[in-house]
């Protein structure tokens, strides 16, 4: 009797043991895989342009800063127009009107209306708003007087078909992303696996020529990047 009970123990150690065994071939089998990052970049144009142009005009009555408010809007409206750029791609946006005397502070000798005003242009021919924004001091020139914060009213370029890329994009990354994986299944001395896991990471939309203080929104040439991130198991 007691040899048939060390025997069956002997046997379910042996089961055991195999099975323990089988579980941390699987384990490590299952550890068994590698990290990679695949990068892909693409240069674009902008599509779109936007660009608010901000005025101030004063007077020392409401009619008077009224009355060169509207000199400078047609002075701009006109620059445009020497511009190529059409009237319908022109909106009048923002209006403030200020009257001095509202604050008490105020010196009475400089009681005066303010108006400041934004003609908002919005056109898809790049290269016009480009080139006219260079030549925005003739506005100046004409008597024209900008806002104060007429350096962040300079043109917005944007890109919009951000979706028609992406697609092409994301199979450009995940191919990288393979074909460094797949050279260091080779420097290991092992084989490529099946996919584990993939994220395929966020687009950016970057300055092309990226300097200190330049936003890729002041740049009508872009770069679009995506970085994708995928693991494969090794053999």
């Amino acid at each position: 009797m007691k040899i048939i009970v060390a025997l069956i123990l002997s046997i379910s150690a042996i089961v055991s043991a195999s099975l323990i065994s089988d579980g941390l071939t699987d384990l490590r089998t299952g550890d068994r895989y590698v990290t990679v990052k695949g990068v892909a970049e693409r240069e674009v144009s902008a599509d779109l342009a936007l660009w608010p142009i901000r005025f101030v005009a004063t007077g020392g009555s409401l009619s008077e800063a009224q009355d060169q408010a509207r000199d400078s809007r047609n002075a701009i409206i006109a620059f445009l127009k020497l511009q190529a750029i059409s009237d319908d791609s022109v909106e009048l946006q923002r209006l403030d009107v200020t009257d001095t005397r509202a604050n008490p502070y105020q010196d009475n000798s400089e009681q005066k209306f303010i108006i400041n005003q934004t003609l908002m242009v919005r056109s898809t021919d790049i290269e016009k708003i480009r080139q006219a924004a260079q030549g925005v001091s003739e506005l100046v020139d004409s008597g024209v007087i900008l806002s104060s914060d007429y350096s962040s009213g300079s043109p917005t370029y944007l890109f919009n078909r951000l979706n028609e890329i992406k697609p092409e994009m994301i199979a450009e990354a995940t191919a990288s992303a393979r074909e460094a994986a797949s050279q260091f299944a080779k420097d290991a001395k092992t084989e490529l696996g099946d996919l584990r896991r993939a994220n395929q990471g966020v687009f950016q939309i970057l300055a092309r020529d990226q300097a200190p203080g330049v936003s890729q929104q002041q740049q009508p040439n872009k770069k679009v990047r995506v970085v994708s991130t995928v693991e494969y198991y090794l053999r």
